[in-house]
């Protein structure tokens, strides 16, 4: 009896993660939040390994903070110090550069059915399909998140007392590859401040 059970629950388990993998419907939309709920943290699906379109840009995270006294920082970039070090060491890299590009992909793109559905309506300028409620949510959790992890990456930052912290991220487009190395190559750059958050609510 207790291998059947077994057997049912492990039967359940690749039904429900198959289902997270599935193309965006209506029925996907309704109970997406609690197939979330359940695969999330740790058993969540990701076959970006396998992805047919690899990523042909940089993006990263800067940030800055405000001080009590009403002050405002200079940007500081979150990103770069870990994406050098994953980069210089291939055998055992760091894995905390993928903190911020994995929050960073959330901020930035939804489903990929959506996503091309928006880049065609962008091609013929035409009004660009409303987020979806999933993907509000998930954009503020990435925010938050971001937000509250600048706040531990930002050196001296209003002597260890700042009020709030705010997050632009940016993604830069790279030229083709047949111009890698000409330096006047156009390196398409866009940025997208985030509000403020206040570093007691992280």
């Amino acid at each position: 009896m207790a291998l059947l059970v077994g057997a049912a629950l492990l039967g359940l388990h690749f039904v429900v993660a198959a289902f997270s993998q599935m193309p965006l419907t209506p029925v996907k939309l309704r109970y997406l939040s609690y197939v979330n709920a359940y695969l999330e943290p740790y058993q969540s699906q990701n076959w970006m390994l396998f992805a047919p379109d690899p990523l042909s840009d940089n993006r990263g995270i800067l940030a800055r903070g405000k001080c009590a006294n009403g002050k405002t920082t200079e940007f500081y970039d979150v990103t770069a110090k870990y994406i050098k070090a994953a980069q210089e060491s291939r055998f055992f890299p760091s894995r905390m550069s993928r903190l911020v590009t994995g929050n960073v992909m959330q901020l930035n793109g939804g489903d990929p059915v959506l996503d091309k559905l928006r880049e065609a309506e962008r091609a013929k300028r035409k009004p660009l399909t409303p987020l979806t409620a999933f993907e509000k949510t998930n954009r503020k959790e990435a925010v938050k998140f971001l937000s509250r992890y600048s706040l531990t990456q930002i050196p001296k930052l209003c002597d260890g007392k700042p009020d709030k912290v705010q997050i632009r991220s940016y993604v830069q487009e790279l030229p083709a590859w047949s111009k890698r190395h000409d330096p006047k190559a156009e390196r398409k750059v866009e940025i997208q401040d985030m509000e403020w958050m206040k570093a007691g609510s992280l």
